[in-house]
């Protein structure tokens, strides 16, 4: 076709109207300059997504409108889509948010097709998803018609999103009208797996309806969303033609006839560990902060998350703290300085057990006569989360907690102790998971990070002597397969029995996760990397009484 397109995958920032559009507008020159016909930007790309109840805000949405007629004025001689929110002159008739006062009105997840300092036309999203991490009935109004646009003999359809996914749809509509190209902007969250499924769903579609397909995702961390980029473009034969980097900011220039490319294969644990990364990197930066803070156990999960934070800040970012008590051994303070070593990261070691006896005594008139039990053991979890918050006030470090999805599935946590923090970085990481992102960080850099004896010994929360996560767990192998039935696959305690598995486990894991969620609500916001995070991903009641 002779048509040359630009790929411009973006890292928005939610409320940064200012920022957001002049990194379009730059990106916009940047197309223009290597001869791009037209460049194309994520979905929402000027107020950053998911904005959520800053859409309740006035203010917020003329502020967006008046940045897309600033981007309007830099489009000379270049096509551009541009996502943002539009609202009609004319109220809606009810109200959703409180039916007692006026109308308010509509609003729109909205595409612009803009055309040399001109707005061609608008296209609303049709589709409006309503489940996971999604909740765009709660703010937007659909769409009704499937636009198609001529520009220079080139029949352009542009939707948005889900639009794509719908089948019979309005891709299959845009495509009977004619079109040449179909645009679809998006900013679709990462979870593993994702990238095998949109690259069937563009090629089918792209094959069965003969038409060019520009598929341009977000890219960027937003709250417990990683999104992850992979944007691309294929042509009418459901061929790729370009496709760009993961986790990564990039503008990509193709023709549309151009040649076919080969996808890069999407290996599991290395998106995981670029979902991770980039979801530290935003979360730290866009909040204000420049440096962490990580309680060092010598156990395989603060190693983990260590050496994600280094990776993800740099070394002189990162601040590890190991906090022995009277029954931390030796070795976990001697593994936690070793990889504090080997990250590069600041060690600092303070010695919690003197706390613990001020607890203690201030305590035994209350406790007099009872054996230790698990009090004891929270007490010293919950002084070093309070070692941490310290520092934290002190020296503005961004604390980052270190719990896994199967301890936060069953609760084997501590509210206020291990799961003090601003950002917990692995809580959607199972612990079987967890290893293998070790084993991978490993084998990345040009020595070993994380010991050998870290990966080794036993898990323990180490809160009194000899303790072992197998003496209240099952194996982690048998938890995690568990957990992933009832949590990923909503499978029912009869279901999982019938799989194999004991039913006295079965029953006692399912118990746990479904009477700990008062937890889980209570812990900092965690990346999300599976397709059922706790929080966003998956909203259970706190008191509930199903069982089943």
């Amino acid at each position: 076709m002779g048509y040359r397109v630009a790929l411009a995958q973006i890292n928005s920032t939610v409320g940064d109207i200012p920022g957001n559009t002049r990194k379009i507008m730059e990106y916009i020159k940047k197309a223009r300059e290597r001869r791009a016909d037209l460049v194309v930007f994520p979905e929402l790309a000027i107020t950053g997504c998911p904005p959520r109840d800053l859409l309740l805000k006035p203010s917020f949405i003329r502020d967006n409108r008046r940045a897309l007629e600033m981007i309007i004025d830099e489009t000379e001689e270049i096509t551009a889509v541009v996502g943002f929110v539009d609202y009609s002159e004319l109220p809606l008739v009810k109200n959703i948010y409180d039916p007692s006062v006026l109308p308010k009105n509509p609003l729109y997840n909205a595409a612009a097709l803009i055309r040399d300092k001109k707005l061609i036309g608008t296209q609303y999203k049709i589709h409006l998803p309503n489940y996971d991490v999604f909740d765009e009935k709660r703010y937007f109004e659909p769409g009704s018609e499937s636009s198609i646009f001529d520009l220079d003999g080139i029949r352009i359809g542009v939707n948005i999103c889900e639009d794509i996914w719908i089948d019979n749809g309005p891709f299959e509509v845009q495509a009977k009208k004619g079109a040449d190209l179909i645009v679809n902007i998006t900013a679709s969250p990462f979870y593993v797996g994702k990238t095998r499924i949109r690259r069937e769903l563009i090629r089918r579609r792209a094959k069965e309806n003969r038409v060019a397909v520009v598929y341009l995702n977000l890219v960027g961390g937003q709250d417990d969303l990683v999104f992850d980029g992979g944007s691309y473009l294929f042509n009418r034969e459901g061929e790729p033609i370009a496709c760009c980097k993961q986790f990564e900011e990039e503008l990509l220039v193709a023709d549309l006839d151009g040649d076919k490319i080969t996808l890069p294969e999407a290996d599991p644990i290395e998106e995981i560990y670029g979902a991770l990364l980039l979801g530290i990197g935003d979360y730290v930066r866009k909040n204000g902060f420049s440096k962490v803070v990580i309680g060092l156990s010598g156990g395989i999960d603060s190693a983990v998350t260590a050496a994600l934070a280094r990776d993800a800040l740099g070394a002189d970012n990162v601040v590890g703290v190991s906090m022995p008590s009277k029954v931390t051994s030796r070795s976990s303070i001697e593994d936690a300085e070793k990889l504090s070593q080997n990250l590069g990261i600041t060690f600092k070691i303070i010695p919690i057990h003197r706390i613990v006896d001020a607890y203690t005594d201030a305590l035994s008139s209350e406790f007099e006569g009872m054996a230790p039990d698990v009090t004891e053991e929270n007490i010293q979890a919950r002084i070093r989360g309070n070692i941490l918050m310290a520092l934290s006030n002190r020296f503005g470090y961004l604390v980052l907690s270190t719990g896994n999805k199967s301890e936060l599935a069953v609760g084997y946590c501590t509210l206020y102790g291990d799961m003090a923090g601003g950002l917990a970085v692995i809580s959607d990481v199972p612990k079987t998971l967890v290893y293998e992102l070790a084993r991978y960080i490993n084998t990345i850099g040009e020595k070993e990070v994380i010991p050998d004896n870290i990966l080794k010994k036993e898990p323990s929360a180490e809160l009194r002597e000899g303790q072992k996560d197998s003496d209240a767990l099952p194996p982690y192998e048998v938890l995690d397969a568990i957990l992933h039935a009832y949590i990923e696959e909503h499978k029912s305690k009869d279901e999982i029995i019938e799989m194999g598995f004991d039913e006295k486990v079965v029953s006692d894991v399912i118990w746990r996760v479904d009477h700990n969620e008062y937890k889980r609500q209570q812990a900092p916001p965690g990346i999300k990397i599976t397709p059922r995070a706790f929080g966003s991903g998956r909203r259970m009641p706190i008191t509930n009484r199903y069982e089943g």
